[in-house]
């Protein structure tokens, strides 16, 4: 990522060096370049902008409201799969009008305050979501534009934590029961059929799963219309892969064939297209800053202990995932390496952030960072042990702001409330 890199032998996120961060943020804390995410929303816009598309970016990698104001200037839209994500999606100016409401377990609730607000469609993910949304539409003299989200039963060939779209997962309605609901959903009070929807997982780099899932979409559509429910958007979902190492995949080769895949099928469907990026704007557009406590050589290996934990970055224990740890200080290149787990202070086996890693050797206070840490980081943290939560920091050029504290130890403590009785 050419906004975080080595810069004069150290790492920089654009033009401020990580260390001078680090001597005004005490670690860990999560860092991230604002141009990073611009060209990222820029390129996957850019890859469609023959067509009428609308780039909802999805919430759930990373919702800090500077991150959203970012994106909102850029024109995006938003995914959202709960009130809270919506509110934060309205807070930060995106339109209502470029918001889908994705998510199997919709409250009435949520599904009144999405209608008041006027949102662009709800991704229905149930028959049973489908009545609730008609009955409160209908209760508050509302009409509730809807696509069915269809689960096309396709592998994406990724991590089963993160697939979504065979027939075995909770998501969207089978593919084969797609006409039927349908048709329900054209029969009932306060109900506008708008679209059709996909997602079928994360980390995607198999184009052919995504061929072989819009082909069944496209099919359907044309049933539809056969039938006169008239399919005005095709939501294609997100989950498009990012490389974590310079030896993984080539980004823009693979946004460039999934593109193509797109293309193939847009020209003969004359409908809006909607996509839900997440991870391809947010993921390489931060890292997590953290300090070395103890280097802990034992018999079998060495253990980096540092400060950041998996409370801070749960996804090396969740979902195995990979993240390349370097030191903010570019080593030499012949300097020695040696083979670490690098773990954090909480209290469970499972508390690593990098295993079986061939690193150079590193001392005590020494500060590194985990690249692509910039989505599915930081909104998925949580205080276990009582860890605060840890700072996010936004850079943009030489301009760097502090986009959320970590709250003090008292901040955690006063969340709680003891009865008068004790």
């Amino acid at each position: 990522m050419q906004h975080i890199r080595y810069q004069n032998s150290a790492m920089q996120v654009e033009e401020i060096a990580i260390s001078d961060l680090a001597s005004r943020y005490p670690t860990p804390f999560y860092c991230y370049s604002a141009n990073a995410f611009r060209q990222q929303y820029r390129r996957f816009a850019n890859a469609f902008a023959d067509f009428p598309a609308l780039i909802c970016y999805a919430l759930k990698v990373n919702s800090n409201q500077a991150i959203l104001k970012i994106l909102a200037a850029e024109g995006a839209g938003a995914d959202v799969v709960s009130q809270g994500e919506l509110r934060r999606a309205l807070a930060a100016g995106i339109p209502a009008g470029k918001i889908v409401f994705s998510g199997v377990a919709k409250t009435a609730a949520e599904i009144e305050f999405a209608l008041q607000q006027g949102i662009h469609c709800f991704n229905v993910e149930s028959e049973s979501e489908l009545y609730q949304i008609s009955q409160v539409a209908e209760q508050t003299n509302n009409t509730a534009a809807i696509s069915l989200r269809i689960n096309p039963d396709v592998d994406a060939g990724t991590h089963a934590k993160i697939s979504t779209g065979k027939s075995e997962n909770k998501f969207g309605i089978p593919w084969k029961l797609a006409l039927q609901t349908y048709q329900l959903a054209a029969s009932l009070p306060g109900i506008k059929v708008t679209g059709i929807d996909m997602h079928i997982g994360s980390q995607i780099s198999k184009i052919s799963a995504f061929d072989q899932s819009i082909a069944r979409l496209v099919d359907l559509i044309a049933q539809l219309r056969e039938l006169d429910i008239n399919i005005q958007h095709i939501d294609f979902g997100g989950g498009l892969a990012i490389p974590y190492t310079a030896e993984d995949i080539d980004e823009q080769t693979l946004l460039a064939e999934y593109a193509a895949v797109i293309s193939r099928y847009a020209s003969q469907l004359n409908c809006q297209l909607i996509f839900e990026p997440g991870r391809f704007i947010a993921g390489n557009a931060g890292v997590l800053v953290t300090k070395v406590i103890y280097v802990k050589p034992v018999q079998q290996k060495t253990f980096l202990i540092v400060d950041a934990a998996m409370n801070d970055l749960i996804r090396p224990t969740l979902y195995d995932a990979w993240h390349h740890v370097a030191p903010v200080i570019e080593p030499q290149t012949d300097a020695p390496t040696t083979v670490v787990d690098v773990v954090g202070p909480v209290c469970e086996t499972g508390d690593y952030l990098a295993l079986d890693r061939s690193m150079p050797k590193v001392a005590a206070g020494e500060l590194l960072v985990l690249h692509s840490a910039g989505a599915y980081g930081a909104v998925a943290a949580s205080t276990y042990n009582s860890r605060p939560l840890i700072a996010e920091v936004l850079v943009d050029g030489n301009r760097e702001h502090l986009i959320r504290p970590s709250p003090s130890y008292q901040q955690l403590i006063d969340l709680d409330s003891v009865p008068d009785w004790l």
